[in-house]
Formats: structure tokens, sequence, C-alpha cells
């Protein structure tokens, strides 16, 4: 079965801007998350990227073609982890083009040597609104991760360095979205829990069918609540209304087995032979049984003067024991 996670990865890997500052925004997401620059025996560098992720990887690949007009060739093999599952490879060889990537997505300063990368895209790539979102979509689908909505409401995207969470945080945060950063096993990782904000994020990323599907899941969670809600109120209240009938019914018996019913005036003998006969109506009911008839609050009154009756016999009986 396909997570959600999965799908709104799938959704936005088919999403490609048509402005290439975009396109080199997300792919500068992409490459400081999963690229790695490496050196071979020769000691040139090429730039190395590799996932599991096939979403990710188609979407690497189109973005180096579309963006910087590179051919390059994707390998496929067995990954070591997941039984069925593949590994992605990716890698530019050629040090013009490694360098034009590099200096185009801003991982690395113009005029400085290849082996000073840092896999941190510059401020300047995220400058519009519109890289803005395009970035966010390339680092989630990088390292980011949803939670099935059924059963909780979970965002995060997973960074190795503080800045590069901070980064990701403070971008989330020009969309009016609280996003917070938490240490987990030495990664940095960027958070947001609140159903509503995360519907906003897949907004941002205009990942909107993955939107409407998780809205739909709400909607359903929220009525399923609120019924839930209604049924445990409707639940206690009777459960009250049961255990003060049945305090009542104690009270009165009390009464009449000390006092007897017939000492009582007519108003209070009459709510209590009713009560008795009918320990399970609402005071509602037993109003209308009275005639003339009684509001709540008028049999109220009357079933709490047999309750004082009751209480004060029984202390005047503690009372006699001392």
């Amino acid at each position: 079965m396909v997570s959600f996670s999965s799908e709104v990865k799938e959704e936005i890997g088919k999403n490609i801007s048509p402005a290439r500052h975009c396109q080199i925004a997300e792919l500068a997401a992409v490459l400081s998350a999963c690229g790695r620059l490496k050196q071979n025996e020769n000691g040139e560098h090429f730039l190395h990227f590799q996932t599991e992720n096939e979403a990710l990887a188609r979407k690497c690949f189109t973005l180096l073609k579309k963006t910087f007009n590179i051919d390059v060739v994707m390998k496929t093999g067995k990954s070591p982890y997941l039984k069925k599952g593949n590994i992605y490879v990716i890698e530019v060889s050629d040090q013009e083009k490694v360098r034009k990537v590099l200096q185009g997505t801003k991982l690395v300063d113009e005029g400085s040597r290849m082996s000073e990368l840092t896999m941190f895209s510059k401020p300047i790539v995220t400058q519009k609104v519109c890289c803005k979102r395009a970035f966010i979509r390339g680092a989630f689908l990088a390292a980011g991760s949803i939670s099935d909505p059924e059963k909780g409401y979970h965002f995060e995207i997973v960074c190795a360095e503080r800045r590069k969470a901070e980064q990701i945080q403070g971008l989330i945060q020009c969309f009016d979205i609280d996003a917070k950063i938490v240490v987990r096993n030495k990664s940095h990782v960027v958070y947001v829990k609140e159903g509503a904000q995360i519907v906003e994020l897949l907004a941002v990323m205009e990942a909107n069918v993955s939107l409407m599907n998780l809205e739909n899941i709400r909607i359903v969670k929220e009525m399923r609540n609120s019924v839930n809600r209604k049924v445990n109120c409707e639940t206690a209240n009777i459960h009250k209304t049961v255990n003060a009938a049945v305090r009542q019914v104690e009270d009165i018996r009390l009464v009449e087995e000390k006092i007897g019913l017939e000492n009582l005036n007519e108003g209070l003998a009459e709510i209590a032979e009713l009560r008795l006969k009918y320990p399970e109506a609402t005071l509602k009911e037993l109003g209308m049984m009275l005639c003339p008839q009684v509001g709540k609050s008028g049999v109220n009154h009357r079933l709490r003067k047999l309750s004082e009756l009751a209480k004060d016999l029984r202390r005047r009986k503690e009372e006699n024991l001392l």
C-alpha cells in the first residue's frame, strides 16, 4: 500500500516549474540534501547524487537537463536496505558542467575551488516567493515526510546541519506557517504538527491533489470527533441524571421511613410519590405530571427540600450514635 507521504512526493515530483529561477531553487534544495562532491582516481571532482526515491531521481534528472541542458545518465541498482527497492544514482563528471551546476545553484561561490563545496545554498536562490515555494518543495521531496492523516498530523524535513534546518524553517515561516525545529539522532528536524497548517504547506508546494485528499480526511475526522463529543456529552448527562435520581430515591425512602410521606406538605409529598413511582423520569417529565404543572426549577426545588430533610435525618442519627 502506497503511503500518503509517497503520494505527495509522486505528485510534486511531476510538478516542473516553467521558470528557470524556480527550477534552480528546487534543484539547489535537492542537491543540498542528497548531492555529494566526490573525487575520482585522477583527483577530479564529480557531482554524485543518490536516492532510493524514484520520484526524486526523476525530478533531479529532469531539472539538470532542463535547467543546465546537461545530458546525464541515471544508473539503477538494488538497494542494500530494501528487499524490493532500487537505488538511483546520477553523476556529473565533466568539470565545467559540475562547476556550472554548483555555481548556478549557489552551492559554491564564484571563483572558489570546487573542493570548498559546503552543500548549503545561498539566500539569493530564494529571493522570489515562487522560488521559496520551489525550494521547500525540493527539500521535502529530498528529505521530508508526512504521516498518515488518518492517524495524525505531522510534517517534517530532516536536515544534517542546524543552519540548513533554520533556512528551511525561515522559508516556511514566510508563509505564516509555524514551523519548529527539534534535534533527533544528531539530525535537525523541521516540523509542523497542526492539520490546517500542513494543508497550507501542501498548497505552498502546489500539491493540490494531496491537499484535497487531506482536507477530505480532516472533514471526516472532525465530523466523527464532533459526533463522539456529542455522544459522550449526552452519555455523561444521562449518567448524571440517573445518579441524581438514585440519590433522590434513597433520600425519599429515608424520609418515608423516619417521617412518613403523609406528614409532609402537599407539594413535597406529591413530588416524592412521583419520584418513587417514576425513578427514571426527568425533572421536566415529573413537572408535567403534577397538577397544576410545575417547571424544572420548581421540581428541583422540591427535591432539594427532600434531600435536605434526609441529610438532617442522617446527621441526627450520627449524633445519637456519638
